[in-house]
């Protein structure tokens, strides 16, 4: 069981698939990226505290112990991720949401935009079904689908092995759905370059507030489903102000992944990690 979220592995381990395709291992152990060889450890969700805190200690000092072990080997792994991309020039982007927000809605039109124009590879978190996966593959992209059984999120060891499934090319831009949930995947880092976080409309206008840590760590906020917005009580101009009420430096861009309405912004905020990348 994960010590910060308390996810386990009752619905299942972690699976990761290509659609209509092979079978890939799951995420146990650490498949190599190519050249680029990690050694082989546990699984951080299978990962017990030793020492005094797990012969002495009862609730709080275990689990605290667990948490900081699971969260320092998954920033580890991370890293490793992330050196992994940068070697490559590849451009991984983390999104968020709840469910239902329009993230695989957002994910097939942003494919289509940008067919002919650059490679673009996809990762898709889900706890069961190859449903998601396959609209991405119709829509045109190449996609690995992550099933984490009864775990709430993607981690870096999910990452890893999906992207040696994957094996996107140099240059390519990796986008990354993330499991539907407004607060664990905020803990976890894949080894992506930036974090986006969707909201719709249709959810209310105080997400930022109820849900602060997620839009904390985002490095943009894309409010989806503004063609809704004459039918739905959402104030755009406040849920920007309560985003940067707890993120001051966070960008805010209102979409509408159905309609096409906004996309340029967002394609254009795309276009500039690459800028950023090379910079680097």
């Amino acid at each position: 069981m994960c010590g910060t979220c308390g996810c386990g592995e009752e619905g299942g381990g972690t699976r990761i698939t290509l659609p209509h395709g092979g079978h890939a291992p799951a995420t146990t152990g650490h498949p190599h990226h190519g050249d680029h060889e990690h050694p082989h450890t546990e699984h951080p969700h299978t990962e017990q505290p030793d020492g005094p805190a797990r012969d002495g200690a009862h609730g709080t000092g275990e689990t605290v112990t667990l948490e900081q072990r699971v969260l320092a080997k998954n920033e580890q792994l991370a890293d490793r991720n992330r050196a992994w991309l940068a070697e490559r020039h590849i451009v991984a982007v983390n999104l968020m949401s709840s469910p239902g927000a329009g993230k695989t809605t957002l994910l097939e039109r942003t494919i289509r935009d940008f067919s002919g124009r650059r490679q673009v590879a996809v990762v898709e978190g889900d706890q069961e079904t190859m449903l998601d996966a396959d609209r991405i593959r119709r829509a045109g992209s190449a996609v690995v689908q992550v099933n984490t059984g009864a775990g709430c999120h993607l981690d870096a060891e999910m990452m890893q092995g999906a992207l040696t499934t994957l094996s996107p090319g140099r240059g390519s831009l990796v986008l990354v759905e993330n499991v539907g949930n407004l607060v664990c995947p905020a803990l976890f880092d894949l080894g992506e370059r930036s974090r986006i976080v969707i909201i719709s409309v249709t959810e209310g206008t105080d997400k930022p507030l109820k849900y602060p840590y997620m839009f904390a760590v985002a490095d943009l906020v894309l409010i989806n489903k503004i063609d809704l917005l004459p039918y739905v009580d959402f104030d755009v101009e406040r849920c920007e102000a309560y985003a940067r009420s707890v993120n001051p430096d966070v960008r805010v861009l209102a979409v509408s992944a159905t309609t096409g309405e906004g996309m340029d912004r967002w394609y254009e905020w795309v276009a500039a990690l690459d800028d950023q990348m090379l910079l680097s």
